[in-house]
């Protein structure tokens, strides 16, 4: 099931209808602008999650290590 021209063609006229000329341009601003602020935050998501699991792997590993350290200590 793909769009055809018609139907585009069709959607792209009641937009027209609608909104009326002069506001399409201001339209497609907002929304451009719209998914560039999605995309940064989206990226910066991605940074803070994968920031926060290398962290919590470190922390792990030193929590291994302390632990090993302790069993060795304590014989």
């Amino acid at each position: 099931m793909s769009i055809g021209f018609t139907e585009i063609f069709l959607i792209l006229v009641v937009i027209l209808l609608l909104f009326g000329s002069k506001r399409i341009p201001e339209l497609a601003k907002a929304m451009g602008r719209a998914a560039y602020e999605f995309k940064n935050a989206k990226e910066t998501l991605k940074k803070e999650a994968q920031e926060l699991s290398e962290n919590a792997q470190k922390a792990a590993e030193n929590e291994a290590k302390s632990q090993s350290q302790e069993e060795v200590s304590s014989k």
